[in-house]
């Protein structure tokens, strides 16, 4: 009978443990996003969407006070600091040596850590205002990715050893490539959309062998970062296009659902805030009033073509042309001439592209329907930046510094004025203590009281130029400028 007991004592024991590892391993699952730590939200482009948790405290100036924690000076770029651990990644193009780089910082001390020369042979075309450093890394707490347009994907441990790598690019565009990658159960994903060839691909964190690889040919350029989405328990990615909003599934890259009515090139990345999916997307010829019209192909030929060969050259149109302006992107094949295909291709986006900001409830399978869309909205929407959705109200800001808020929830207008940065905005807007923060390209911080009418708490300029969009982390903001990184936080 003892012996019996005894049995039966182990046999509970054996199956307590039993589910408390189980209970453990599930918790773990839960905590760990594609093998990121609990509490790491920085450690891909937008992942915390720009809201920092609720409870931080975060400065209400940047000066050199008891604010500043360190400033590190490093290479131009503008790629927005990846947090991870007691770590933070940028890269870097040093225009002299044509230099791509990834470094890596520690955070607390703000001394470099290491800095490793990405392989490559040609450096891809990029915009004026941009650079070949434009996309953020991403880090799954062991590995470091680091994209770059004019070489591929790069995997390095956390001491900067190279791991993998993955060749892609240089893309046929001349604005270069911008999307950052994302991170996703094992994989890691990246969306690019050019003038030819669009795609977005899953690699292995562990290989970089490719998983899988959709095709996107219905779109044409954008750098829009594609966006982890949870739909009533199903995760997808999250990829905003040129015309079209689109999920795909992440085990195999098939599309579930679609929503149409976008711009015609999409830089920002859309937000997600309890399943509602909000987009503000803003490209030239897109609003009603000034929308660029492609006669029909026909009606070309009989005014431009000169020679008579059938198609529209480069050197038939005339100075200011809207057509001879974007020339580049609609000549797919780069022989200096416009036939039929290339012609009905971009008159169509131009007919179908919607600069708008909207609400839309994610769907299941297909076109989404007109009731998806909750709200939109067509004024004072930016190029950009991205938005951020903050205590139910969505901000926005477009060149010159002109910031509009809306009610997440219906759309309604609540507020428009204007930050104390005037001129362009590339940052994209972060929030958080009641604070919302809006960084002009000149480098003026406007910080924002956060509410339905909003009010302006105070400003300071860097007096250093800004494109990467600010990072908080534990309660610490990190700004990156062409010249350095800095670290804030708060004195309380």
């Amino acid at each position: 009978m003892e012996t019996v007991m005894r049995h039966q004592l182990y046999q509970l024991r054996s199956l307590i443990c039993l589910l408390i590892s189980i209970t453990c391993l599930m918790s773990m699952a839960v905590l760990q996003v594609a093998g990121v730590q609990a509490g790491d939200d920085s450690t891909w482009f937008r992942r915390d969407h720009g809201v920092a948790p609720d409870g931080v405290h975060l400065p209400s100036e940047f000066g050199d006070g008891n604010e500043r924690l360190w400033r590190l000076e490093i290479p131009p770029g503008i790629s927005t600091p990846c947090v991870c651990g007691d770590s933070v990644f940028v890269t870097s193009y040093i225009a002299e040596t044509k230099e791509l780089a990834t470094i890596a910082i520690d955070r607390s001390t703000g001394k470099q850590r290491w800095k490793q020369v990405a392989p490559v042979t040609n450096i891809e075309a990029f915009h004026a205002t941009g650079s070949p450093a434009a996309s953020t890394p991403a880090c799954n707490g062991s590995q470091v990715f680091s994209f770059f347009g004019s070489c591929g994907l790069l995997c390095y441990d956390l001491d900067g050893k190279l791991l993998w790598e993955r060749p892609m690019g240089p893309f046929q565009d001349e604005f270069g490539a911008s999307s950052s990658p994302v991170l996703i159960d094992d994989k890691i994903v990246l969306t690019e959309d050019h003038d030819v060839d669009s795609y977005l691909i899953a690699l292995d964190q562990k290989t970089g062998e490719v998983v899988w690889k959709t095709l996107r040919p219905e779109a044409t350029r954008s750098y829009s970062t594609p966006v982890v989405l949870n739909n009533q328990g199903r995760t997808e990615i999250l990829v905003a296009g040129s015309l079209q909003l689109t999920a795909y599934d992440p085990k195999d890259g098939q599309k579930l659902w679609w929503f149409d009515g976008l711009s015609r090139i999409v830089d920002s990345t859309p937000v997600v805030v309890n399943g509602e999916i909000f987009v503000a997307t803003w490209t030239p010829g897109g609003d009603a009033d000034s929308r660029i019209r492609m006669e029909p192909f026909t009606m070309a030929l009989t005014t431009f073509d000169k020679n008579g060969d059938g198609e529209v050259g480069k050197e038939e149109l005339p100075e200011g042309n809207a057509i001879l302006e974007r020339f580049f992107r609609i000549d797919l094949n780069q022989n200096q001439k416009l036939d039929q295909p290339e012609w009905e291709r971009h008159a169509m986006v131009f007919e179908r592209a919607q600069n708008v900001a909207a609400s839309i409830r994610p769907g299941t399978r297909g076109l989404l329907p007109a009731e998806n869309l909750s709200w939109s909205y067509d004024r004072s929407l930016p190029t950009v930046p991205s938005s951020i959705v903050y205590d139910g109200i969505l901000y926005m800001v477009k060149d010159s510094g002109i910031i509009t808020s809306l009610d997440a929830a219906t759309g309604e207008l609540l507020k428009q004025g204007r930050a104390i940065g005037r001129g362009n905005y590339y940052a994209s807007i972060v929030a958080g203590d009641g604070k919302v923060y809006l960084i002009s390209e000149s480098g003026v911080v406007t910080i924002l009281k956060a509410g339905r009418d909003w009010t302006i708490l105070g400003s300071s300029d860097f007096q250093e130029r800004i494109m990467a969009t600010p990072v908080i982390a534990d309660g610490q903001m990190l700004i990156r400028t062409d010249a350095a990184l800095y670290a804030f936080r708060s004195p309380e």
